[in-house]
C-alpha cells in the first residue's frame, strides 16, 4: 500500500513538473479559434497552463471603449510565469497600429507591447517605446461577432536592464471578446 501511494505521487511530482515543449505556432486565421503565438527571442512561445492543471484565463481580448487590451499568460515553467500584453488604443478597424508609445504597463495610454517574466513579482519586463517600436495589424476586427484576428511584432527594451533588449516576432492571434 504504502509502494502504491508512495508510485502515485511520484507520478504526480513527474506529470506536474513536465514542461510541455512548443513544436510551432499556432495558424494564422480569423474565426475566433482563441489562438495566439510568437517567437520570443528565437524561441516558439504561446499561452499554457501548469502541469496536468490548466490555467483559466490564459488568453483574453477585451474591449474598451474604443480600445483594445490582448494579454496571453504562460505558466509551463512554473512557478515562472511570462505574458504578453499588447494595448491599443483608439481601434478604429483592420490595418495597422503602431506600437511606439513610452508609457507604463498598465496605464493604458497610447499604443504598447509589453513582455513579463514573474515570479510572484516582476523580475523583468520589457516595453515598448518611441525608440523600440512594433506593430500590430489587424486582420479582422468584428464587434458583432466579437472577434479580434491579426498579426504583430515588437522590439522592447528591459526597464530594469536596459542592455538587454527583446524581440517578439511572427506573432499571431485570433481571439473572441
Amino acid at each position: 500500500m504504502k509502494n502504491t501511494f508512495a508510485g502515485l505521487c511520484l507520478l504526480f511530482i513527474l506529470a506536474v513538473s513536465c514542461k510541455k515543449e512548443v513544436s510551432g505556432l499556432p495558424d494564422e486565421t480569423q474565426t475566433g479559434a482563441n489562438t495566439f503565438g510568437a517567437s520570443v527571442n528565437g524561441s516558439f512561445w504561446i499561452p499554457q497552463g501548469f502541469g496536468p492543471f490548466p490555467a483559466d484565463n490564459l488568453l483574453e481580448a477585451r474591449r474598451l471603449g474604443q480600445d483594445v487590451l490582448i494579454n496571453a499568460r504562460n505558466f509551463a515553467s512554473s512557478p515562472n510565469e511570462t505574458e504578453i500584453e499588447i494595448y491599443l488604443g483608439n481601434v478604429t478597424g483592420t490595418g495597422t497600429y503602431q506600437l511606439n508609445t513610452t508609457t507604463t504597463q498598465g496605464s493604458f495610454s497610447g499604443n504598447y507591447g509589453y513582455y513579463v517574466k514573474r515570479n510572484l513579482t516582476p523580475e523583468n519586463e520589457w516595453i515598448t517605446s518611441s525608440s523600440n517600436i512594433g506593430s500590430v495589424t489587424l486582420t479582422r476586427y468584428d464587434t458583432a461577432a466579437k472577434v479580434i484576428s491579426g498579426t504583430f511584432r515588437f522590439n522592447a527594451l528591459n526597464i530594469y536592464n536596459a542592455p538587454s533588449p527583446l524581440a517578439v516576432t511572427d506573432g499571431r492571434f485570433d481571439i473572441k471578446f
